[in-house]
C-alpha cells in the first residue's frame, strides 16, 4: 500500500468535504440565526476568499519548508477551524469561522497536488484517481451533512469531518515519513517547448481557471438549493427534508467521479488539448439547461455540469504538471488556485444577490455559461502538442 499516496488523496476528499458542508447545513441553520438564505450564503465569503489567498503563502512554506509538514498542518487546522464552527452562536462567530475553514483548506491543492507526483508520478490515471477522491468528498459533503442536520442539527455536520480530519492528521504523522527535498534545478517538464509556446499555455490556463472557478464555486454552492426548489415531488417521495436534498445532490455531484476517471485514462492515450476541448464542450450547454430546466430535468443537466467542471480540473492539473518543472510545482499550483479561487469569491455575492433580485437561479447559470464558453474558447486555443500526458510528463522525483 502506498501510504502517502492514501493520506494525499484522503486529504483531498477532506478538502472539498469542509468546503460544501454549509451550503447543505445552512437549510437547516435558520432557525439559529435568524436569517434567509440569502443573507446566510454571503457568510461564505470570507472563507472563498482565504481558500484563495491561503494558496499563495502555503504554497512558498510547501516548497521552502516541508510539505509534510504544511499537510500536517493542513489535517490538524482545518479539523479545529470545523469545531471551532460548530460552537457559533452569532453571524459574526459563524462567518469567522467559515474563514479559518477556508484559510486551512486552502494549503490542500498547492501541497497535495505538488506531492503527487512525488509519491505516484504523473499520469493522468493519478490525476483522476485523485480527483475522484475529491469529488467523493464533495458527493459526501452533501449527503452527510444532510443526514447529521436532519438527524442531529447542523453543528455536529462540522464536528464529525472535525474529529476525522484531526484523526487523518494522527495517522499522517505516525505513518508517513517526509520525503527527500527536491533538487533546486528539477528536471523541466517543459523540456524541448518554445518560450513562446509556454506563455500561451500559461495565459490559457489563467483566462480559464479565472472563468472556471467562478463556474465552480457558483454551480456547487447552489446546489442544494436549487434541488429543494426545484424538485418538489421527488423530494416528498424520498420523505423531505435536508437529508433528501443533501441525498439527491450528492448523486449529481458524485457523476463527477466518472468524468475525472474518464479524464484520467484519456490523457494517458490522447493529447491535452484534444481533451481539454472534448470536456469543455460540456460546459454551455450544460449550464443552460439548469437555467432553464425545471423538475426532474435538473438531475441530468446537473449532471452534465459537474462533469464538464470536475474534469476541468484533472485537464487544468495536468496541464501545470505538464509544463512546470517539479521544484516549482507547489508555487504554479497555489498561483492557479489563487486565482481561481480568488475569482471564484465573485460567485457568492452573485448567488446571494441572484436569489434576492432576479428570482432565483436562471438568469445566474446564463452568466455561468457565458463563462463556460470563455473555457471552451481556451481549450480551442490550447497548443496541439500531441503527446499524451503519460509520455510528455517527467517522473516521479522520490
Amino acid at each position: 500500500m502506498n501510504r502517502p499516496l492514501f493520506f494525499i488523496n484522503a486529504g483531498h476528499a477532506l478538502d472539498h468535504l469542509s468546503m460544501l458542508i454549509f451550503p447543505t447545513a445552512l437549510l437547516g441553520m435558520a432557525a439559529s440565526f435568524g436569517a434567509d438564505y440569502s443573507a446566510l450564503i454571503a457568510l461564505a465569503l470570507g472563507g472563498t476568499i482565504a481558500f484563495g489567498a491561503g494558496s499563495m503563502p502555503s504554497g512558498w512554506l510547501g516548497d521552502h519548508w516541508s510539505r509534510h509538514g504544511m499537510m500536517l498542518v493542513f489535517f490538524f487546522g482545518l479539523g479545529l477551524a470545523l469545531i471551532a464552527t460548530s460552537f457559533a452562536q452569532t453571524t459574526t462567530q459563524l462567518f469567522i469561522g467559515l474563514t479559518g475553514i477556508g484559510l486551512a483548506a486552502a494549503i490542500y491543492h498547492p501541497v497535495g497536488l505538488a506531492l503527487l507526483p512525488q509519491v505516484a508520478g504523473t499520469t493522468g490515471k493519478v490525476l483522476g484517481v485523485n480527483g475522484v477522491w475529491g469529488n467523493m468528498g464533495v458527493a459526501a459533503a452533501a449527503l452527510l451533512t444532510g443526514l447529521l442536520t436532519e438527524r442531529f442539527g447542523w453543528r455536529l455536520a462540522f464536528i464529525v469531518p472535525g474529529v476525522i480530519s484531526i484523526l487523518f492528521g494522527i495517522g499522517f504523522a505516525l505513518l508517513v515519513k517526509p520525503l527527500p527535498k527536491l533538487p533546486k534545478k528539477a528536471k523541466p517538464a517543459a523540456a524541448g517547448l518554445d518560450r513562446a509556446t509556454v506563455i500561451r499555455v500559461f495565459a490559457i490556463l489563467l483566462a480559464v481557471t479565472i472563468a472556471g472557478g467562478v463556474v465552480f464555486t457558483a454551480a456547487t454552492l447552489t446546489l442544494p438549493k436549487l434541488v429543494s426548489e426545484r424538485l418538489g415531488p421527488t423530494l416528498a417521495a424520498l420523505g423531505g427534508g435536508t437529508f433528501g436534498i443533501g441525498g439527491i445532490a450528492a448523486v449529481i455531484y458524485a457523476s463527477g467521479a466518472l468524468a475525472q476517471l474518464s479524464v484520467g485514462w484519456m490523457l494517458d492515450r490522447m493529447s491535452i488539448a484534444k481533451v481539454f476541448a472534448i470536456i469543455a464542450a460540456f460546459q454551455v450547454p450544460s449550464l443552460a439547461l439548469v437555467a432553464l430546466g425545471q423538475g426532474i430535468w435538473l438531475v441530468p443537466a446537473g449532471v452534465g455540469v459537474m462533469i464538464a467542471i470536475f474534469g476541468q480540473v484533472t485537464v487544468n492539473d495536468a496541464m501545470v504538471n505538464r509544463y512546470t518543472d517539479a521544484a516549482w510545482r507547489g508555487r504554479i499550483h497555489a498561483i492557479r488556485y489563487l486565482f481561481s479561487f480568488g475569482a471564484s469569491a465573485i460567485a457568492v455575492p452573485l448567488i446571494a444577490y441572484s436569489h434576492t433580485y432576479w428570482g432565483g437561479f436562471g438568469a445566474l447559470f446564463l452568466v455561468l455559461a457565458g463563462l463556460g464558453g470563455v473555457v471552451f474558447a481556451g481549450a480551442l486555443a490550447c497548443p496541439r502538442d500531441k503527446r499524451p500526458v503519460a509520455e510528455a510528463s517527467d517522473a516521479a522525483v522520490a
